[in-house]
Order: C-alpha cells, then structure tokens, then sequence
C-alpha cells in the first residue's frame, strides 16, 4: 500500500514496466526545456511543522481541511521574500504550488517565496476567510482560478478588492467575470470586461458567437493567435497582456517547472524591488490541447493510429488483452496529469485492464470534451464508435465548464458515439473522511456543477471514484468505488458485445401497498399489460422468451399464483427458494441487517426456512415481483426511526438476479419502487449505501412516468437508473353527471329565459338541485325566495353555480392506464392539445412568444382574455359563459388540426400541416378548416394571421405526442446504445418532454426560479393573500408552505417564488444568469407587511434543491435581521418572540426551511394510514414532527439538523397551510404525497389558541390559477374523479389495475379526513353510494381485484369507526357483510 492508501490490482497493468521520464519534442514546445511528463516531486508537508487535519464531521462547513496545511513559510534570510496568496477551486494545483516554493526557496539565490494557498470552499469558514485578508494584507502577488461559486466569489472580490491597488500583481484565470476584473498586470487590466471594445474583449466574443466556446476556451485560442492581437495593443500594453497569456500557459501547464517558471516570471516582470534573475526564465511547456494518455505510455499520444499501434503491439500482449476485449473510453482532466495528480486515474485505468478491458483515456486542455471525442473514439474515416462503453471522469458537463455549458452540442456528439455515457467524479470540496462521514454525501455545489448539469447531456451513474487527501490535497483513488465503476461500466459495454439470444433480462414489477392487490403498482401505468407487450418486443428481437402466456391477463395469473394453488389463493408464484447458507454467501452485507431484522431468514418474504423470490421466468426473460420496504406491517415503529434497512428477502431479490440468474440487466417497470429510496447518501453513495450495495454491479434501466422528473432523478443517483419515460395517459374533460348535468341544463335554461317572469322559479330549482348535489359546500345561497333578487344579484348567484359546474366538466382527466409502445389516438390527442394551446409561450426574458388560443380568440371580439378570467371567478355570469364558450371554440379548432392528420383507423401517422399561408391568400371568406370551426362557434373575426404561430408549435407538438420511442429505446439500452435525454414534467407546459422514451432529467437548479414562474409565483400569492382576507379579514402573519421536487421542476420554480413572494424578497442572477444572490423588496415596494413562512421540503427536494434551500433560509434571515417595525414583518416578530423563549440568537430563531433526516423521504403518515396501524391522530402528529423537524442552515450548509423545538415554534404562529397542485395529471387525491406531508390538524395542536388553520391549494394545472380551500378541492376532486361515471369506467378498462386505482383515491381521501378534518361527510356517502349500493359496480370491482376491493370496504369501516363519516346502521351492516364475502372470496372458500 503506498502512502495515499492505494492498493494497485493484483493485475495491475502499471505494474508491468517502469516508469520512463521521456520528453516528446513532437507535444513539448521547442522553447522549454526537457521536463518529465510525470514523475513530479512528491509534494512536501508545510515548512514549519504543520500536521494533517483530521477532518471534523457535521461542522456544516464541508471542508475542515486547513489553509495552514498547505502554506510554504520563507526561510528565514536575507533574501528578498516575495509573498503570495492563491484560491483554487479544485485542489491539484497545491503539489506543484508547494513543490514550486520550495524548489525556489531552495534554489534561488536572490529571493524567497513564502505561499499562503486556499480552497474556494473553506472561505465559508470565518475564521479562514479572516486568514485569508490577513494574508492579502502583506501579499505581494494574488493568483485565483475557477472561482465560479457566486456567493464563495463574492467573498473573494469583496477581500481582494482593497487591497488590490497595493498588490504588485493580481492574476485570475477563468473565473465569474466580477473576479477576472480582479486582474491587475503593469497596464494590462480586465475592469471593463464585459462592457469594452478592447481587441480581445472583441476577439473572445468573436469566438463565443462562432461556436459557444466556453471563456476558458476562448482564451486558449486566443492563445494561439497572441501575435496577431497583440499588434494592435501599445507597446507596453502588448508586453503586459503578453504577460497574462504567458501566465494562462504556464497555469494550464501546470506541472512543477510550468508554477515555478511561472511564479519567478511574474515576480521578475512585477514585484516591486525584486532583485534581477540570475537566468532567463524559461517560456512555458506546452501540452497537447487534445490527446491520448496512458499510465505506462512513454508519451501522450496526438494520433490515433500512433497509440493504437504502441497499445496493441507493446502493452496488450504483457498485460494480457487482445482484439478480442472489450474497450472502454474514458475522458480525463488534463491538469491531473500535468501536475502529477493522477494517481486515480492509473488506479481505475489499472482496474480496468485487470477485469479484461482495453482503454482509451483521453483528454482536452479545455472544456469541450466533444473534440477529444470526435478524435480519437471512432475508427478512422467511419462514423462507427471503437468504444463499447463511454466513461467521463472530469466531473464536468461534456461541453463547458461549471460556468457555461452547451448541452445540444454535447448531445450531437453523444448520439453519433452512440454507447452508454457513465459520468464518475472525484471529490472537490471535501476530503475523504468527510465524505464518508456525511450522511449527505457530496457536497450541494459539486451536485450542481458535475451531477446535475452532466445529467442534461444524458450521463448516469454518478459514482465517486477518488477522495482527496487534506493535507496534500491530492486525489484518492476509492479501490472499492473503482471497482464498482469498472464492473458496472464492463457490463454495459458487455450489454453491446453480447448476443441477443443469449442476454438475460430481469424486469422488476413493485408491489406498494404490500398487499397481492398491488403487484404491479406503477404510477399511470398498465403494468402487466405493458410488460405483456415489452415480452412481445424482445421475443421479436430475438431475445430467448419461452412460454409467454396469450394475454397479459393470463401473465399475470402465472405471476400471482402457484401452480397448484386455486386460482383464489393469494400466493405469489416462487420462482427461488434461498437456503439461509446460500443468502448468507452470496449477499456479503446481509450481517448489517441483523439490527433491524434479526437473523436471517427473518419474517419477510419467507417460509420460515428458506428466503422467497417471487416471480417466474419465461426462458431468458424473468419477472420478479420486488419485494416491499419492510416497515408495512408496523408503520408505528418508523415514530422515531429516522432510517431504516432493507430485511433480508428484499436483500435475497437482488442477490438473486445478480448472483443465481445471472442478470445482463435489471428492467424496473414503472413509478416507483423501493429500491432508490433505501438508506443512504443523498447523492454520492458509498460501498455502505444500501441503493449502492443492492443494485451492485447490474446495469439498471427503468421505465419512469414522463411527468415525475424529481423522483426519476432519485432513482438516476441513488440506484445509477438509466431512465426512460413513458407517456402518461391520454387526458379528457371530466364532464357533467347525473345531477350535475341536469344543473347545466337549468343553468341554461335560465340564461334563455332570465328576462321573463320564469327567471326567478328557475333561479329557486338550481338552488335546490344545488343543495342536493352539495355545491352549497361551495356556493353561499340565499334563505329567501330567489323571485325576490335582482336581476344583477340572481345573475351573479346562476355565474357562482355555472363556474362551479364549468370547473369539473372542464377539469382533464387520465383516462385509464397506459400502455408502453401504445401512442394515443388521434381523440385522446385533443385534449392535450387543448391544454398545450390554453397557455401563452414565452421566450427566456418571459415576454410572449406564441398568443394562446383563447387570447387569440378573445382579441378577436376586442377583449382580453385575463379579464375574462378574472370575471368569470368573481361569477359575472356573462364573462363566466363567454368564457366557457371560448373553452368550446378552442376544442373546436384543435379537433379541426387533429382530424386533419387523422387516417382511416382514427390514428395519426404523420401530420398533415395545414397550410395557412395558402389560406391567407385567398380571396375573402374562405378559411382554414382551424378557422372555420372558430366560426361556426361564433367567433367569425379571428384572422387566420393570428392562427399562424400556434397552430405551428400544435403540430409540432402533435408530432411528438403520437411518436413512440418507449420500446425502441428499451431495446437500445439493452443493446448498449445511447439513450438521448429529454426533460420530465408536465407536458402540457412543456412540450419537449415529448416524446417519451428519452432518460429523463430534471433542470439546472441554479437556472431556477424563472422570470415566468416568478410572474406566475406572484399571481398565486396575491390570490392567497386575498383569500385570507375574504376568509379572515386579516392577512396571515405565517404560512406554511410545503414544497415538492417534481412540483418545482414543472413549474420552473413557481414554489420558490411563491416563498420570496410571501418573504418579500427577489432572486438575482449573477454574471453568468444563475439565480445565486438574494435581496429583499422595500416594505414600501412590496404594499404590505412580509408575511413569516414554515418551508417543509419533501425528501426529493432536499435531494435537487439545496441550493435554493439555501438562498430561501438566506431570504429568510434576511427579513428576520431587517431594521423594520416588526407589525410590518412578521418574521422578524416571530424571530424575536422565539429567540427570546427559547434563548438562542435571532438569526438561528429564524430557522424556516426543514426537511427529513438525509437519506429519509417522507413523514410516513400515509404509510400508518394505509396500513391501518394507529391509534389516534396524535400518534400521526407525532409521526410527521419527528420526521419532517431537520432544519437546514445557509450558514452551516452541511447539516440538517434536528431542530424539532424551533419546528413547533414556527408551527404554532401558522395561519394558513398551503400546497401547490402543478399539473392536470396529478390531483391531490391521486398519491399519498399530499396528505403524508399536510400539517393542518399539527397545526391545531400547536397553536396556543387551538384554532385550526385554514388550508388551501393552489392549482396552476390551467391558464387560469386558483387558489381553493383543501375542501373545495377535495370536493372538487370527489367530483370529477372518485365518483365520476367517466373516470370510473375509463379505469375499469384497466381491470385489475383499474380497481385498484379506485381503491388507492378512496384511502388517500379518507387519509385526509385523518391529517385536516377537510373532507365532507357528503364525499363518503356519494363513494358509498357508487361502489357499495350499486350491486352491478360491487360485483365487478369484487371480481377484477377482491383485494383491492376489500380494502375499499375497510376504508369505508374505518372512516366510520373513526368518525369521519356518519354511516347510517344500514350501511354498516351491508359493509361488514362484504367484508366478510370477500375475506372468504380471498381465502378461497366456496
């Protein structure tokens, strides 16, 4: 083992010759002097006895290792001492800064060098930052490089700045622009840059407007044209710009000659009174901008051919590898070979030829990784890859560096590669020990740089395979992260080599809750009908599928029974029986389970001898059903776990597929299941992550819904899921029913009628029908005869109850469950498109780009559209019927475009796109089929002109909703090809998740909020704030807002917003657009007082976001720190309250934003209430406050720490709670995600007064946001949904699914009864009386799931039992009747 830990593999290739010091006059430039590639001098501890730092865990700092560590004291002489400070962002430039001092002040005979350098993240460390001004105070020379962290650069511009006048020279490489103007060389100075006409300044955004180049990138080829720019500087200007390019060169040469020539030529040129050199100083060592590096080559490569032909011929055959091996690419930073930080990359190099494999590790001076790419990975003259598998250990996106990025170049250049993209990191900002103690994991900006932004390029699997020393700062390579990444990364390559017929594929279906009525669970999706369909796919590719069943009613019988039981057994078919002695040698980590489950086998998914595997396999194709968390049966235990493990059948599942089938790949069907959410790091896992341990070394693909980008993220990260989207299902208006229906019918009745003397008898029969349908839940009617009003005040009361029945005939429904590889109609297109035209398209700067269809219909008629809407709330009948009849016109003229396209079968093939233009052209009155259907719906005005961009963009985005790419990128996974990745989210705001079938990813964070979700933001909080009014009279001094990942990602930040909103405060861009800084808005600005917030972030926020966690606690203590008058901010009221009562200072008093424990997702109320396993509603409470009461600090950004005291003191001044609803698709009742994280009656319990807070929902799912009470929108919700003939039946297609869709609702709504006390009695009683009264309905939900169907008749007694529904003894009597029916149905007993 050498001194960094590494312990080199057995067969290590770099063992096999010794290392050659060898100069390459064909890459080394002809000026310089010979100098080893490598082989640099081992960096030497601090001069004067500094010791290694052991790292300090949990100090929320992120780095403990020391400036002190790495400072280079003069000696104590009388040469002339040069002083010099350096910020690095990245830590491979401290061996050769250190070894380049001491080689001076060993050498050099006229001066001495004393070098103080720090790591951008330790300036978060006061005591750091204060050492860092004591240094500048005497520095003669300042050196900083990627200082791209905006409030980290802040801190260095604000301590530099003073002092740089004084400074003999201040020198910055690529780093935010308000740093570069730090620069200061003689004349030569960057403080206009940005804003000159300077030859370079003109000359880099020449090359940015070529080709997107990124700053650094520009500058390196302003390099190589210096003489031709420096003509047109003055002499002296010339010589010191000449100056700064020298010292680019010498920086990106980076090797010890390359620091030390560099330090001596700046100090010679610009320190004042600095003694003449004795010798010239020599120029810089130039690299190749692009090459081939290899740990043994005796050089690097520029040629192709030229490697290749010293690999195969010199170094295959002495480390064993032949043509016959696969061949992994590999991009590298080319600074860690220069400065001799390379030791993991010969570690993971060593390990991939020691498992068989053959390398190609390149690399580039800059930061477009595409070059190297187009160079040296395809075989020469062809467009075909000579790689099997891609792996990038830069950390970097492909293209750009952390500060600007060009996603669809990188993307052009992966899908012409065409191979896996495996984007591993080494640590930056922390140290070895520290990110193994994290329960965290990586650092929240090294998330942001290089997992995030690589994931927009279509990278998985962000492993990390090197630490970093603290006191040298070097790079550790991680043997077991190493191993893991060689053996996943050979497996995929693996996946391309091997024959289809000989593949074996392990799809993985969920079963949440644990209940034989649940196998299959996935979010939107027709489980065994879409794997029924997947099987048919890959037996047509020729995969080894043996005895697939007719239909997948018939799979899933084989799938859910034993052979020899009756078709009414509740067995699952075992596909395995494990031996205790078998799991417990083939599943390594099972003695970390004992805590939590005892021995094996334990009791889950055993028969008390041997552990179970559930599934049957079909020749090579084997479905297994993943086995469930583990807590289902005990949810009261999870009170005070803030973790858990997985019990040893779950552990026994993956052993199995990996170590007994043998799986090539593991296909997890559908949202979600167990395995992304079991403990661990948030990101960044470990050998000792149970994710990690799990999925091992087995390539994992998963089917995730398109409109779920936060949790598809999760389970990209934690279980290295290449994802691929799947369409949700078609959407169609919910319709009027029943008594609804008829209410439409008097309503119209009544606006035919209102001016005769029927007016007022119609207006008394739609109060009364009204009552009897339960809007009056909804509608405040009058006592008196309505003949009595007048006409304006029976006109407003009929507008209140139209917008009412107009809200749930409008609403879009799923219809149903999707089918992988079965695109929409041409019909269930429409209403999509409907949606898609209904909102306004704005570019980047949030002006509109494309009018929506109903603006461009109402401007037709000199209206607009936003008055409209704000009418058509306020119930002005008038408005609420033109509005209703610009809906209709607007579903017209979309079926027009669709039914253009549509062929003989009712589906779409290609779109036909109708050519306005030809239209227009003609002669007066004749229209556009979009045109004409606008005016037999009485809107003749609109031009077709108007039509012209919308109709564009619609089929456009007709093309893409009818394409279907699921199976065919299914197949190219398993085939080892590139899956191209698209956004997640709703695609009726964002039509580029369209279509599906792409590896989803979620946005930058830092691009977040945007200016149009800051807009949208403002319009929710503005009606919010006015509902309260209405409600109160008062507005609310606290609200507690819970904000969701996939929410936030939707929306562009809408939940982000709405907080600065509240706070009073606004998001500012830095230099380079990402939303970094924070201000608040004058109380005179704002209008009103600042209103206190209790921000409860879901565990996949806190997964995604934490950077914006971090600015809204900074906004937070920013109002709370505000000289204001604390009856105009309600924070800094609290704070001061709470600080004193609970002594602590205000600003930790102002403690806002929670989450869950890292590594922990949710509250787990809706798991106890699923389950059935509590006691009363204090025990819930309980739950959500022991869960949900980790705070995070902007200060301390590292922790999340339990803070459950300052968690019940904000709780208990709330007013209001709130959620936000962010898309059609999702309504609150469709997942337990909404309940499980509803405080409401915590609130109650909190509050000194006992009042319960009023709760409300935002749905910006249409044009037209509302702001409703949680009642209204479960009532809402009960309508157009639970209780909706159309709904019901769209579901019971699905059959067995469908019934548990059913089911699923009726929990989720009585789960709310239990959380808020917001659910009418009413909404029980119209559930009873659809699917327990109605004979014909209880028989057919009885025969498709009789599981599902009994917990439906549990529900309904429990609701009771518990008193959230005044059952009538009738009732029952008729459930616990078939509760018995159906336990004997399941039981199978005749």
């Amino acid at each position: 083992m050498n001194r960094l830990g590494f312990i080199p593999a057995a067969a290590s290739s770099v063992l096999l010759r010794p290392r050659t010091n060898v100069t390459d006059r064909g890459f080394v430039s002809g000026y310089a002097p010979s100098i080893p590639l490598r082989g640099t001098p081992t960096p030497q501890r601090p001069s004067h006895g500094a010791t290694s730092t052991k790292a300090v865990v949990g100090t929320g700092l992120f780095t403990a290792s020391k400036p002190t560590d790495r400072k280079v004291v003069a000696p104590a002489d009388a040469r002339k001492c040069v002083k010099i400070v350096y910020i690095v962002l990245e830590s491979q430039y401290q061996s050769s800064m250190t070894a380049a001092a001491n080689n001076i002040n060993r050498e050099n005979p006229n001066i001495s060098m004393e070098v103080s350098g720090y790591l951008l993240e330790e300036l978060r460390d006061p005591a750091n930052y204060q050492m860092l001004k004591n240094d500048l105070e005497e520095a003669n020379i300042f050196i900083g490089s990627l200082i791209f962290v905006q409030d980290l650069a802040e801190l260095v511009v604000n301590a530099v700045k003073p002092v740089r006048d004084r400074l003999d020279a201040c020198v910055i490489f690529p780093s935010m622009p308000d740093v570069m103007r730090l620069n200061k060389l003689g004349s030569f100075q960057m403080n206009q840059l940005g804003r000159t006409n300077s030859a370079i300044s003109k000359f880099m955004r020449k090359k940015k407007q070529e080709n997107g180049a990124s700053f650094e990138d520009s500058m390196l080829k302003l390099l190589r044209t210096l003489p031709k720019v420096l003509k047109y500087l003055p002499n002296d200007k010339a010589q010191d710009a000449r100056s700064f390019m020298l010292s680019f060169q010498y920086w990106l040469g980076g090797s010890v000659d390359n620091i030390q020539n560099f330090l001596l030529m700046i100090t010679d040129k610009y320190v004042t009174a600095s003694p003449a050199q004795t010798k010239q100083v020599a120029l810089p060592v130039v690299y190749p901008d692009v090459g081939i590096w290899h740990p043994v080559a005796p050089r690097m490569f520029e040629d192709l051919e030229e490697y290749m032909e010293w690999y195969t011929n010199e170094h295959c055959p002495v480390a064993n590898l032949s043509s016959e091996s696969p061949t992994v690419g590999l991009v590298l930073a080319r600074t860690h070979m220069i400065t001799g930080d390379d030791c993991h990359y010969v570690s993971l190099v060593s390990e991939l030829e020691a498992n068989g494999a053959k390398v190609i590790p390149v690399f580039s001076s800059g930061l477009d990784y595409s070059l190297p790419i187009e160079k040296f990975f395809f075989h020469k003259g062809t467009n075909n890859a000579n790689i099997d598998v891609f792996v990038s250990l830069t950390g970097f996106a492909l293209v750009g560096g952390p500060a600007r990025q060009d996603h669809p170049k990188a993307i052009a250049a992966l899908k012409k590669l065409d191979r896996p993209y495996l984007c591993s990191l080494p640590l930056v900002f922390q140290t070895t020990e520290e990110w193994k103690e994290s329960d965290l994991g990586l650092h929240p900006v090294q998330v942001a740089l290089q997992v995030s932004l690589p994931e927009l390029d279509g990278a998985i699997e962000p492993v990390i395979f090197a630490g970093r020393d603290g006191l040298t700062g070097r790079s550790i390579p991680l043997q077991d992260r190493i191993t893991t990444i060689a053996q996943r990364a050979l497996k995929w390559g693996e996946l391309r080599r091997k024959q289809v017929a000989e593949k074996k594929i392990a799809i993985t279906i969920f079963a949440f809750p644990p209940d034989k009525g649940n196998i299959g669970t996935a979010a939107y999706l027709n489980v065994f009908g879409s794997t029924f369909k997947v099987m048919q796919g890959l037996r047509e590719q020729g995969y080894g599928v043996e005895n697939l069943p007719e239909s997948p009613e018939a799979l899933m019988e084989e799938i859910l029974h034993d052979k020899e039981a009756r078709v009414s057994s509740p067995e699952l078919n075992v596909a395995y029986r494990m031996p205790v002695d078998e799991y417990t040698e083939i599943c390594e980590y099972q003695e970390a389970l004992h805590e939590n489950w005892g021995p094996p086998p334990g009791q889950l998914n055993t028969d008390g001898k041997d552990l179970l595997v559930y599934g049957k396999s079909f020749g090579n194709v084997f479905i297994g059903v993943q086995p469930t968390f583990g807590y289902e049966g005990d949810p009261m235990r999870l009170l005070f776990a803030k973790s858990a493990s997985p019990h040893h059948g779950f552990a026994a599942f993956y052993a199995y597929l990996e170590k007994v089938w043998k799986a090539d790949a593991v296909l997890h069907f559908g949202t979600h299941g167990s395995l992304e959410f079991m403990p661990g790091k948030q990101v960044g896992m470990s050998d000792l992550c149970y994710p990690d341990k799990l999925i091992s070394s087995t390539p994992n693909i998963y089917y995730y819904a398109a409109n779920n980008p936060s949790e598809a993220t999760i389970a990209k990260r934690r279980s290295y899921a290449g994802t691929i989207s799947y369409l949700t299902p078609p959407a169609e208006n919910a319709g009027l029913y029943k008594g609804l229906k008829e209410l439409s019918e008097l309503v119209a009745s009544y606006q035919g009628q209102k001016d005769t003397g029927r007016a007022g008898g119609i207006v008394n029969s739609i109060v009364e029908l009204a009552r009897q349908v339960n809007l009056d839940k909804d509608v405040a009617f009058p006592e008196e005869d309505a003949k009595t009003l007048s006409e304006s005040q029976r006109d407003l009361l009929v507008g209140k109850v139209y917008k009412k029945l107009i809200e749930v005939e409008s609403r879009l429904l799923p219809s149903g469950l999707h089918t992988i590889g079965e695109p929409p109609t041409a019909q269930e297109a429409i209403a999509t498109l409907v949606s898609i035209s209904s909102l306004d398209r704005l570019n980047d700067k949030g002006e509109t780009e494309t009018k929506s269809l109903p603006r461009v219909i109402a401007e037709s008629i000199n209206r607009d559209i936003d008055e409209i809407y704000k009418n058509s709330d306020r119930g002005v009948l008038e408005d609420v019927d033109m509005l209703q009849k610009i809906t209709e016109a607007s579903r017209a003229a979309v079926r027009a475009l669709v039914e253009n396209s549509v062929n003989a079968d009712g589906r779409i093939e290609t779109v036909s796109a109708i050519n306005l233009g030809a239209f227009i052209g003609k002669m007066m009155g004749i229209k556009s089929p979009m045109g004409e259907a606008l005016k037999e719906k009485g809107f003749p005005d609109v031009d077709d002109k108007e039509l012209v961009p919308m109709v564009d963009y619609l089929e456009f985005c007709l093309e893409q909703v009818i394409k279907d790419n699921e199976m065919t990128a299914l197949i190219n996974a398993l085939n080892g090809r590139f899956i191209p990745p698209g956004p997640g989210g709703d695609p009726v705001r964002n039509p580029d998740v369209l279509p599906t079938g792409k590896n989803i990813h979620a946005l930058d964070p830092q691009s977040l909020p945007t200016i149009a979700a800051l807009d949208s933001g403002k319009v929710v909080v503005d009606r919010l704030l006015e509902q309260q009014m209405d409600t109160d009279g008062s507005l609310p001094e606290t609200i507690s807002v819970m904000m969701w990942g996939s929410d936030c990602l939707k929306t562009s930040g809408e939940s982000i917003a709405e907080i600065y909103w509240l706070i009073g405060a606004r998001p500012l861009p830095d230099a380079l657009g990402r939303i970094n800084k924070i201000e608040l808005i004058p109380l005179e600005e704002l209008g009103r007082p600042r209103v206190d917030v209790v921000v409860n972030c879901s565990g996949v926020f806190r997964d995604l976001f934490i950077n914006q966690m971090a600015l809204m606690d900074k906004a937070v203590k920013l109002a709370a720190e505000a000289d204001e008058d604390p009856e105009m901010n309600f924070v800094r009221k609290h704070a001061l309250e709470q600080a004193a009562e609970l002594e602590i200072p205000i600003r930790e008093a102002a403690t806002r934003v929670f989450s869950n424990a890292s590594g922990s997702y949710s509250a787990n109320v809706s798991l106890a209430i699923e389950n059935g396993g509590w006691d009363d509603e204090k025990q819930l409470q309980d739950m959500y406050l022991s869960r949900k009461g980790f705070a995070f600090n902007a200060d301390r950004p590292g922790e999340m720490k339990v803070s459950q005291a300052i968690f019940e003191k904000s709780l208990s001044t709330v007013d209001v709670t709130f959620q936000n609803l962010d898309s059609g698709e999702i309504s609150l009742t469709d997942v337990s995600h909404y309940l499980d994280s509803d405080p409401t009656k915590v609130v109650e319990r909190l509050r000194k007064d006992g009042k319960k807070p009023k709760a409300f929902i935002a749905d910006t799912t249409t044009a037209n946001a509302q702001v409703r009470s949680l009642s209204a929108t479960i009532r809402l919700d009960t309508r157009t949904k639970l209780v909706n003939p159309k709904w019901i039946e769209g579901n019971l297609k699905s059959g067995y699914e469908g019934a548990r869709e059913i089911a699923k609702r009726l929990r989720n709504t009585y789960g709310f009864a239990a959380t808020s006390g917001e659910v009418d009695n009413f909404v029980f009683q119209d559930a009873n009386d659809t699917f327990i009264k109605d004979e014909e309905m209880q028989k057919r939900l009885m025969d498709m799931n009789p599981n599902s169907f009994r917990d439906m008749v549990t529900t309904f007694l429990e609701a009771a039992g518990r008193g959230y529904w005044e059952a009538s003894d009738e009732d029952l009597d008729k459930l616990r009747e078939l509760y018995s029916e159906v336990e004997d149905r399941i039981e199978g007993v005749e």
